[in-house]
């Protein structure tokens, strides 16, 4: 992984909403697993910019 997409991935976390963070803390499984997936999509697109960025 190169700087440019850590730097990417940093930001995202960096920006994640309040409500993100708190379900993340959760302890409702659901919540958590809502969550969870909401960062990941979050990731992959920052994920995803990044590789355009360099292609």
């Amino acid at each position: 992984m190169d700087d440019k997409t850590k730097t990417r991935i940093l930001g995202v976390i960096e920006r994640a909403p309040q409500w993100l963070r708190n379900d993340l803390a959760a302890k409702d499984a659901s919540a958590r697993a809502r969550a969870e997936e909401a960062l990941a999509a979050m990731l992959v697109d920052a994920i995803g910019v990044s590789q355009t960025a360099d292609d």
